[in-house]
């Protein structure tokens, strides 16, 4: 029979692992509400069962965690590139690889437009310095590859930078290679329906409104040039060295798994020895006594 001290316990820890699964389910509710407004005039159809969908992404996310102490072990160094069409669901991925991994190890590196300054620079410089050290994984949302995209076909480069940055990207990534590192390129890949559909919901979703900007509006417009920019990057930047990925992402869910699986098969990875862990007792000095919080400094208790 299980004593109420040790009932306690097991109740403590089952609700920390419930809230814990609780912020992937706060994450969830938005691909939920979609649904759930779409019915059954939602492009590509039923999506995969939310059952098999948790099941798999914690699995996956665990496994995550033995790849993050992999990596930080042997001191590999992983740079990992999302690129597609706005709205193909990059961040949400990002988010669901790093949700339970360290920021220490793995970090996000999302660049704003390059500066006066940096537009004068070599091209690739201002990406340098956010490539991974030994023992870290960078997941780029967006990378070097803008130029092949929204600056080619927003005008925002010239033929000839544009040219350039084509020679370079292979002795590039070369190089990146050569020195250790593991480059991973994905491209989510969402159909003409799927993104105008996504489109249209952030419209509508005041919470998701912040996402859409002048720039996705003419995405739309130039739909077919995207197409063709996208054709002549894989065409010129598909090489043995550092292969593109295509993930088929019109359907949210498969895609965040379909991911993290490859990201996981495509670095062999292990089991790291591990120190045991002991819980030191408190240390406790009969001269001191904890003084109150005033008032003034506590937070107000709304809830």
């Amino acid at each position: 029979m299980t004593s109420p001290d040790l009932q306690a316990e097991l109740d403590r820890i089952r609700q920390e692992i419930s809230d814990s699964f609780d912020e992937e389910l706060e994450l969830q509710f938005e691909d939920d509400q979609l649904e759930m407004l779409a019915g059954e005039n939602r492009p590509g159809g039923k999506t995969l069962d939310r059952r098999i969908y948790f099941r798999e992404l914690f699995r996956l996310q665990h496994e995550l965690v033995r790849l993050q102490d992999w990596i930080s072990h042997n001191k590999l160094k992983v740079a990992v590139v999302f690129e597609g069409r706005d709205s193909a669901g990059k961040g949400g991925a990002i988010k669901r690889i790093t949700q339970r991994l360290n920021p220490r190890v793995c970090r996000v590196v999302a660049l704003p437009a390059p500066s006066d300054r940096e537009k004068s620079q070599w091209y690739f410089q201002r990406y340098v310095p956010h490539l991974p050290a030994a023992g870290e994984m960078v997941l780029f949302d967006r990378s070097w590859y803008n130029r092949a995209g929204v600056e080619r076909v927003m005008g925002f480069c010239n033929p000839d930078e544009l040219e350039e940055f084509f020679r370079s990207v292979p002795e590039f990534e070369k190089m990146l290679v050569r020195s250790g590192i593991i480059l991973i390129k994905f491209w989510f890949s969402i159909s003409n329906e799927e993104q105008e559909f996504r489109f249209k919901m952030r419209i509508e979703d005041p919470l998701k409104q912040w996402k859409l900007s002048p720039m996705d509006m003419e995405s739309r417009r130039h739909w077919e040039d995207y197409t063709r920019a996208k054709e002549d990057m894989f065409n010129r930047t598909h090489t043995s060295d550092s292969p593109w990925w295509v993930v088929e992402a019109d359907d949210k869910k498969r895609a965040r798994l379909n991911v993290i699986a490859h990201l996981l098969d495509a670095i062999p990875y292990g089991d790291v020895p591990k120190q045991e862990v002991i819980l030191p007792d408190r240390i406790r000095h009969p001269d001191y006594a904890r003084g109150p919080v005033p008032q003034g400094m506590k937070v107000k208790p709304v809830y």
